[in-house]
């Protein structure tokens, strides 16, 4: 019991204004932009993969090719450009499905991009460049990956995040705001206030009188500061109408 009343007691007596709250998302808050650039980022960066894809195929590119030929400036085979297709195709699913699955798959195909920039680097003039890799792919690569994991971790990987944003947690130690009525307002509430502190006091201490652990025994069955008071002054007006 004492236990219950200490937390009570530090429930009530921080004010409402002070507790710290989670504000309502607005429809054109943060949370919403930040949903917006995952979910239009995956579209567009698909787009771009998916041309090139598609302009690869319509030329008829030889499959395993390791020199390749240019497409938007770019060096391109068969394989690569079905690679750039499938790609594309997981952007745009994940795009559809929500933009919390578009984030997260554009952090991992923007981590990909960059270790194939590097993977493909080593490989250069290579019979192992079977991917018809060129400069310009790598250097590709390497700012697609960046701009993927970019737009993938805008507003979601931060140490200090909106509140409105979707990817914020809410604290553990959060207590919810108490309505502004369960505050004393009169003079006889302010001194019962004072009498219920000192009666819990008195019981923790274990000197409290049988009348003060009668009240705190009784005010222990309800949950709210208001109906404790009201419990303590029901006991005050009992005693008056005796």
């Amino acid at each position: 019991m004492a236990l219950s009343l200490h937390r009570h007691r530090t429930a009530d007596r921080a004010p409402a204004a002070t507790r710290p709250q989670t504000p309502p998302r607005e429809p054109g808050g943060a949370g919403n932009r930040v949903l917006v650039v995952h979910r239009t980022g995956a579209f567009v960066v698909a787009g771009v993969i998916a041309l090139f894809g598609v302009l690869g195929l319509a030329n008829g590119l030889d499959f395993f090719s390791t020199d390749g030929e240019r497409v938007l400036g770019l060096s391109s085979n068969g394989l690569l450009s079905t690679i750039s297709l499938v790609t594309a195709a997981v952007l745009v699913f994940s795009a559809f499905r929500s933009p919390r699955t578009a984030s997260t798959v554009m952090i991992v195909i923007g981590a990909l991009f960059l270790v194939s920039a590097l993977a493909n680097l080593a490989v250069l003039n290579t019979e192992l460049n079977f991917l018809a890799f060129g400069l310009s792919n790598v250097g590709f690569s390497v700012v697609a990956g960046l701009v993927l994991l970019f737009v993938g971790t805008y507003g979601r990987v931060s140490g200090h995040l909106p509140p409105d944003s979707p990817y914020a947690r809410e604290r553990d130690d959060e207590v919810p705001p108490v309505p502004a009525d369960e505050y004393p307002s009169t003079p006889a509430e302010f001194a019962a206030e004072r009498a219920m502190r000192e009666a819990e006091v008195a019981v923790v201490q274990h000197v409290a009188s049988f009348e003060q652990r009668r009240r705190v025994d009784a005010m222990a069955r309800v949950q709210t500061r208001k109906e404790r008071r009201e419990v303590w002054m029901s006991f005050d007006r009992a005693r008056r109408d005796a």
